[in-house]
């Protein structure tokens, strides 16, 4: 097959094929040919979640379809789109999602499938924005789920399980601007003291630390829906304002990156200036590799009511975090009721790792960093922990009904890869 790795370099698949279909034909007759399958999206993953020692299937090249239903609440949308292709499409109909990830270079069908978030105290992951999914499984048959319907919130976030994921219909919303305001050297001991001001002061708020220092943070992001009279602008600014005080923060001076020293050009515009949605919440352009490019991920969520303690764990590590570590950024998911979602039922806080690319000496840490943090932590699916099966498996409480989903869609277990087995289906 050739050199085919993932996105950031770390993993390469080991899959006999990687194949393209141009048609819903095409895509039944690699499905059904036989033989162990995995669909791949746009490899923003960094474990193998995605890999299979058989076919692998990328949709990138089935036909595009963005089709805004009539009453303009609900968009469908090919599964292999990107939230780049998608949302300028969205912008020139006066539309908008509700939520977008750090990155817009992600494919729709694998970011919800893995449950990738954006941020926000009232904002669900990319994944609650799903009101209908279609899949084709590995019989070839096309299987649709829509909200409410027996097996959906089981069929969203099913990690690739089920099929090939054809389409999802997401909500969309009127479209709105949003500006970025980003402040540094925000102390900890003030942030941890209220979390729950911290990150409720913006519509979506992040908080970066290389964890060279325990007693301060980098930066603060707060991207903020540009209200819609001066008065509530005003009402925003000062609280703003007020927190940098309470926080002994300082306005940026000038546009910065996540990551300490790297050029800002490939991040979204900052100081204040409002743009459109999809120009703002991600943290990168879609022009531009994000983040650092030779990388590697790690994230943990934990219920809103252990957050304090799972950044304080984190802080006790620093020492050992800060040399592996390029960044380490902390948000908030709202709460749903997906199966698979690493906020099913609770209101939800990331603490998302950017790694150095040493795979090994991560490895190696990891399992220090997951026993420190409280054990109601869920892992990414899409990123690197080295948490057992056994473990993952006994914090989503819909687990013993994702697998009987999972059974029913592909009895012949031909989705099923190392990956899923060491989950335990």
């Amino acid at each position: 097959m050739g050199d085919e790795r993932n996105w950031a370099g770390n993993l390469l698949y080991r899959a006999s094929s990687i194949e393209h279909p141009e048609s819903i034909d095409e895509l039944r007759g690699l499905l059904t040919a036989g033989g162990s399958v995995r669909v791949l999206g746009s490899r923003h993953c960094f474990n193998d979640i995605a890999d299979t020692t058989g076919s692998l299937i990328a949709l990138d090249r089935m036909p595009q379809v963005i089709d805004i239903s009539p009453a303009r609440d609900s968009v469908r949308v090919s599964g292999g789109l990107r939230y780049g292709d998608i949302a300028p499409v969205l912008e020139e109909q006066g539309l908008a999602l509700a939520n977008l990830a750090s990155l817009p270079h992600i494919s729709v069908a694998g970011a919800v499938a893995t449950g990738t978030h954006g941020s926000g105290d009232a904002t669900g992951s990319l994944a609650s924005a799903v009101r209908a999914v279609t899949v084709m499984t590995a019989s070839g048959e096309v299987r649709s789920l829509a909200r409410g319907d027996d097996g959906f919130d089981g069929a969203v976030v099913a990690l690739g399980a089920l099929g090939a994921v054809i389409d999802l219909t997401l909500d969309v919303e009127p479209s709105y601007q949003v500006a970025q305001h980003v402040f540094e050297h925000p102390s900890w001991d003030a942030i941890l003291r209220d979390l729950g001001a911290v990150t409720g002061v913006g519509t979506s708020v992040s908080i970066f630390s290389t964890w060279q220092r325990t007693d301060v943070a980098d930066q603060i992001w707060i991207k903020q829906r540009v209200p819609a009279t001066r008065a509530d602008a005003a009402e925003r600014r000062a609280a703003r304002e007020a927190l940098a005080v309470s926080l002994g923060a300082a306005p940026a001076e000038g546009k910065r990156h996540p990551i300490i020293g790297v050029d800002p050009e490939a991040c979204t515009e900052q100081e204040g200036v409002a743009g459109p949605w999809f120009q703002r919440l991600p943290h990168f352009k879609l022009e531009f590799t994000p983040s650092a490019g030779a990388e590697i991920q790690s994230e943990y969520l934990v219920p809103r009511l252990d957050a304090v303690a799972a950044i304080e764990a984190v802080r006790s590590l620093a020492d050992r975090i800060a040399p592996l570590l390029l960044v380490n950024e902390i948000r908030t998911v709202c709460a749903d009721d997906l199966w698979l979602s690493s906020s099913y039922g609770t209101d939800a806080v990331g603490l998302h790792f950017t790694w150095k690319p040493d795979e090994a000496a991560v490895r190696e840490l990891l399992p220090t960093i997951e026993a420190a943090l409280p054990a109601s932590a869920r892992p990414h699916w899409g990123k690197v922990f080295t948490l057992d099966g056994a473990e993952v498996r006994s914090r989503y409480p819909r687990w013993d009904d994702f697998a009987a989903l999972v059974a029913k869609h592909d009895p012949e277990r031909r989705l099923v890869n190392e990956y899923l087995e060491r989950l335990g289906l």
